[in-house]
């Protein structure tokens, strides 16, 4: 089964600490940063007698023979004779600073010394040692070495371990611990009715192996990641980022390795060949909030988003709060402006813009199969490599005749153009009322008379999407006409739908729907331009008009 040490690291339990071994990080950095890190810390610009007590290059290094602290002698150290002085003129801390040592802070100091005045690094920067199992007194109750260091704690402070809870509180315990949610009673009875030693293990296995798992997991690494499902500024718009959840949460359940769940969030996108999920776990660095508000300055708004990723990354994988060197080396974690900056420079060459356009799909974007697209996509890449090889052998076996010498034209026959389908033309330009892309509805339920998708129009006042096709141009021809097809749902039934042309002539409206609608409904609309009502809803209808009818003449 998945490591549950992995997701609960006991090693750092705080266990009694021996009355010979001191720690620096917990016994002796706590009562040098409250009394003297203020003038001799990380603040070089508080410092005082450029001396520095955080760090073991400076604290233990001679000065003029003298020093500030001398592993193993408290008499030779400067420290101890300062705190141990009655001279208000060379007691420390001074007066002044209204900070004082108790006795016992000058007795933990003293035997530190004594010790050698062991220093460590900031926690992130020590590696994790495995510490030695505790002697306990009731040796008969621990099952394995996480209950002696339990144990071991429970009698250093005078208590005994309770009773073990019953099954119904286990389940529920270990339910909400491992899925986030409370266990079913099917799964109550069936741990119930198991009398097996392994009862509980094959419980937890069951849990581990629950796609629910990955969800609980995931709910906790998002909120490390800043995940959002809109841009957190300004309108707060749609941001599609469902693609880098869902990766999360397979991660998880994946129990994809730690080394690459970094690498690929980091940067994924600069593996050689990356895969698909390799670029959607680069999300990470996207969940960034972000905004397009009017009089937003883009340079200002880049700079933000690079700081902000920076912080988040130094918070995330080294367990620093980044987000202070931004303005001044940092006074507790050895981070410098600088270093800071050093990281920040990366991030600040991504490729996206300061202005998010207040659309769900800011560039740069991937566009990631749902479920069920992929096959449909192959398939299409199939039939257009077969047309593309036709047209190039249609190609290659064309002959060249003079026009001079070709007969002339054959009488004009019936053509059938489509403007778009499934999809807007090659380099269409899309704008509609809602803000964001176009709503495409893949195989409705409804059917759709051509292709295999719809573009679906939803608003409780007006929807309007305008397409420019500026690769293409639609001639008129000699007695043309134009139609579409057209669904209304019985639920939601419009008062009019209306089509404009933009022709070379200027626009051109027809409508169908409500005589009254014309009054301020639909924006523009002239009763003159009305073609007929609505077809009945709940099925598909054609709508058609001719050029004559817009004064349209072959060429326009």
């Amino acid at each position: 089964m998945k490591s549950l040490l992995a997701l609960f690291p006991l090693f750092a339990l705080p266990i009694a600490a021996s009355a010979e071994e001191l720690s620096f990080n917990r016994d002796i950095r706590p009562i040098l940063s409250q009394n003297c890190f203020a003038c001799h810390g990380f603040d070089a610009k508080q410092r005082q007698a450029d001396l520095r007590l955080d760090v073991a290059e400076d604290a233990l290094a001679a000065r003029d023979g003298a020093f500030a602290i001398k592993p193993g002698d408290p008499a030779a150290s400067e420290v101890w004779k300062r705190i141990t002085s009655s001279d208000p003129d060379q007691i420390m801390p001074p007066p002044a600073s209204r900070k004082e040592l108790s006795a016992e802070q000058k007795e933990t100091l003293r035997r530190w010394i004594e010790q050698g005045a062991p220093y460590q690094k900031h926690w992130a920067f020590e590696p994790p040692a495995k510490t030695p199992e505790p002697q306990v007194k009731n040796a008969a109750w621990p099952k394995n070495a996480v209950d002696r260091f339990l144990l071991g704690r429970l009698e250093s402070e005078g208590l005994q371990p309770q009773a073990e809870a019953d099954k119904e509180t286990l389940i529920r315990r270990l339910a909400f611990a491992l899925t986030g949610l409370p266990p079913t009673v099917a799964e109550v009875d069936q741990f119930l009715a198991d009398p097996s030693p392994q009862a509980y293990e094959m419980l937890v296995d069951r849990y581990l192996a629950s796609p629910r798992f990955g969800e609980e997991m995931a709910r906790h690494w998002l909120d490390v990641a800043r995940y959002a499902d809109t841009h957190g500024l300004h309108l707060d718009n749609e941001r599609s980022m469902w693609a880098y959840r869902d990766w999360v949460v397979k991660a998880f359940n994946d129990n994809l390795p730690f080394d690459q769940f970094t690498v690929w969030q980091l940067a994924g996108d600069l593996l050689p060949n990356p895969t698909p999920e390799q670029l959607i776990a680069t999300g990470f660095n996207r969940c960034n909030v972000t905004t397009s508000e009017g009089g937003s300055i883009a340079e200002e708004f880049v700079y933000r988003y690079a700081v902000d990723r920076a912080s988040t990354t130094i918070q995330t994988w080294m367990g620093l709060t980044g987000g202070c060197a931004v303005c001044h080396d940092h006074k507790y974690d050895p981070l410098t402006t600088k270093e800071f900056y050093s990281l920040y420079a990366f991030f600040n060459s991504a490729a996206d813009p300061g202005m998010d356009g207040n659309i769900s799909n800011t560039q740069p974007f991937y566009n990631s199969p749902a479920p069920g697209q992929q096959a449909a996509i192959d398939a299409a890449r199939q039939q257009e490599d077969a047309a593309r090889r036709e047209l190039e052998a249609a190609a290659a076996a064309a002959s060249y005749s003079d026009p001079a010498e070709t007969p002339p034209a054959a009488d004009r026959l019936p053509a059938f153009d489509v403007v778009f389908d499934d999809y807007f033309p090659l380099g269409a330009s899309v704008r509609n009322t809602s803000r964001n892309a176009s709503d495409w509805v893949d195989q409705p339920t409804f059917g759709a008379p051509s292709g295999r998708r719809v573009l679906r129009q939803s608003n409780a006042h007006f929807h309007e999407d305008a397409v420019q096709i500026p690769l293409q141009s639609v001639a008129i021809p000699v007695a043309g006409a134009f139609e579409t097809w057209l669904y209304l749902d019985p639920n939601n039934t419009p008062a009019a739908v209306s089509v404009m042309l933009g022709t070379s002539s200027g626009n051109r409206r027809v409508w169908w729907g409500d005589e009254k609608s014309a009054d301020g409904g639909l924006r523009g609309a002239k009763p003159e331009e009305r073609i007929g009502r609505l077809p009945p809803p709940g099925a598909w209808s054609k709508l058609s008009f001719s050029a004559e009818l817009l004064n349209l003449k072959p060429g326009d």
